[in-house]
């Protein structure tokens, strides 16, 4: 075996695992990271190919990247993904991106299945992947702490009334959880924050059937503009850095003013 010289040392890097960090803001969050030397477990729902080109364009950069598949709705998937990321490292931030939109439509015209799904997607699996992190992380239960991010959107301030009511007021439970959840594990060696994406440049317009709302609605921007994943991403990366140790129960607002 070669031995390495006295003065030689190991760089270990921190992992953070991601969901839905294969596309859009989760895709553009694995790349600030990998950039800023951590390690990567992504999770996707569906396409592997997105999967495998995120994971090949962040290994690029240096990181060790697995990719699994996960419905975080799912309990059992989330409990298979974490213990996928046992195997790869000691967790050190958690960043809850993966998130639906439905279609365009009002109040009196949902449907119970649909509500579910809103709620079991972007509520029930963000705490299901923090209840997750926390026994790995808190120092109570033996961990090295970290960090969780839990992505929101200013939808649960304006209320998207008209367009998905739903979608908003699951957004809303992530940040009550989000500052719940900062105050209980503080003590913890946990910091847990939340960002509010407003009107981003990404893929789930179309997929809630409007694929040019975007733009359409860009002129109730003060800045006029539409934002960008990685604009985002970059204050997901500020969040797990070491340069925001005193930032806890946060909601921060990225969007452009509106």
């Amino acid at each position: 075996m070669r031995r390495l010289p006295a003065h030689s040392f190991v760089v270990v890097r921190p992992l953070a695992l991601v969901t839905g960090g294969t596309r859009g803001i989760g895709k553009a969050t694995a790349f600030a990271l990998a950039e800023q030397g951590w390690d990567l477990v992504l999770s996707y729902r569906s396409d592997a190919a997105a999967a495998a080109a995120t994971e090949r364009d962040c290994t690029a950069l240096g990181a060790t990247v697995r990719t699994i598949r996960c419905d975080v709705s799912r309990e059992n998937d989330v409990l298979m993904m974490f213990a996928a990321a046992d195997e790869v490292g000691a967790l050190r931030a958690v960043v809850n991106n993966a998130g639906i939109v439905g279609s365009k439509t009002r109040v009196d015209a949902l449907t119970l299945e649909r509500v579910q799904m809103m709620f079991a997607v972007n509520v029930f699996g963000t705490i299901l992947c923090s209840r997750e992190a926390v026994r790995r992380m808190s120092t109570k239960r033996g961990g090295l702490g970290g960090r969780i991010v839990n992505v929101s959107s200013a939808a649960a301030r304006l209320g998207s009334p008209g367009e998905y009511v739903d979608y908003a007021a699951a957004k809303g439970a992530i940040d009550t959880f989000t500052v719940g959840l900062a105050k209980e594990v503080a003590e913890e060696g946990i910091l847990v924050n939340a960002i509010r994406p407003g009107l981003v440049d990404t893929d789930i317009h179309a997929s809630g059937g409007q694929p040019d709302r975007a733009e359409r609605l860009r002129t109730q921007i003060p800045m006029q503009r539409v934002g960008t994943a990685p604009e985002i991403a970059s204050v997901i990366a500020f969040l797990c850095s070491d340069a925001a140790t005193y930032l806890c129960g946060a909601v921060i607002d990225v969007s452009g003013g509106r």
